[in-house]
């Protein structure tokens, strides 16, 4: 939605109402169905904020989000369910604990061959599995599997929020810690993989880390504040998402698309979806 916002021309439907990052994602999300995708779920944050802002707070909220963006949620999830798509519309958590939640599930089930979160965020790089749970960067058109996540972060999966514990996610509001970027990060993770794991004293860190002695006391001085982040970087994986992998199916646009297509002004929309699904 915030890529959308800020990249394609605004767009009224026909009550004046901005409807042009709706418009840019239903049609993202027509492009993958076209492709092929059998089962797909759709994660939102109906809410900015979440149960992290009670853990910190200096965490991200809506503030400085322009109310024509905010206005756009609502009417996104309408939209895509009406487009015959599984919609979770998080309020307590986030919408990176669905998509989280939602990958271990299906990956559960003998009969799915692989998962694809449809994300290039950091945060999610932690919910990939070996080959068979892998982030998708559409514009890019790359694949990420455990392996290239070690390459892009130098760290695997499962450190990745001990990685952005120290690092930082100014996206997400959290500063990291004094002194560590994303080299001694990497170069320290990839030898201890938790923060647990780090000798509080320095002269035991293995020889091939770097400036020891200042990232040691860094991060003991920051401690508590380090084990905070990495909670508020950890995803959560028991968000209820879906019961069967079945609910996740994609059977076509229900009949009330057509009401929002004709409202958004977007009769390619309807076309493309109703072409999508007598395909199959």
């Amino acid at each position: 939605m915030f890529r959308h916002f800020f990249a394609v021309p605004p767009a009224a439907d026909v009550n004046g109402q901005e409807v042009g990052a709706v418009r840019g994602v239903l049609a993202s999300v027509l492009s993958m169905l076209e492709r092929d995708v059998t089962h797909i779920g759709v994660a939102t944050d109906h809410v900015v904020e979440s149960f992290r802002n009670d853990l910190y707070s200096g965490y991200k909220t809506g503030e400085g989000v322009p109310p024509e963006l905010l206005s756009q949620f609502p009417i996104l999830e309408e939209a895509l369910e009406a487009m015959g798509v599984v919609v979770w519309p998080m309020v307590y958590y986030e919408a990176d604990d669905a998509l989280a939640s939602a990958a271990v599930g299906a990956s559960k089930d003998d009969r799915v061959s692989r998962v694809f979160i449809c994300t290039p965020d950091k945060d999610l790089s932690q919910s990939v599995v070996g080959t068979r749970v892998v982030q998708l960067d559409r514009r890019r058109d790359v694949v990420r599997d455990e392996a290239g996540v070690v390459a892009k972060f130098g760290v695997r999966p499962s450190s990745i929020p001990d990685y952005l514990a120290v690092v930082g996610d100014s996206a997400d509001g959290f500063p990291g810690v004094a002194g560590w970027g994303a080299k001694a990060a990497a170069t320290t993770l990839s030898r201890y993989s938790h923060l647990e794991e780090i000798p509080k004293d320095w002269r035991k860190w293995h020889p091939s880390i770097p400036r020891a002695r200042s990232l040691s006391e860094a991060l003991n001085s920051a401690w508590d504040d380090a084990l905070l982040f990495r909670t508020l970087a950890t995803l959560r994986l028991d968000v209820p998402v879906f019961g069967k992998i079945e609910d996740l199916r994609w059977e076509g646009p229900r009949s009330e698309f057509d009401r929002f297509a004709d409202r958004m002004k977007a009769p390619a929309l309807l076309r493309r979806a109703t072409s999508a699904a007598s395909s199959r």
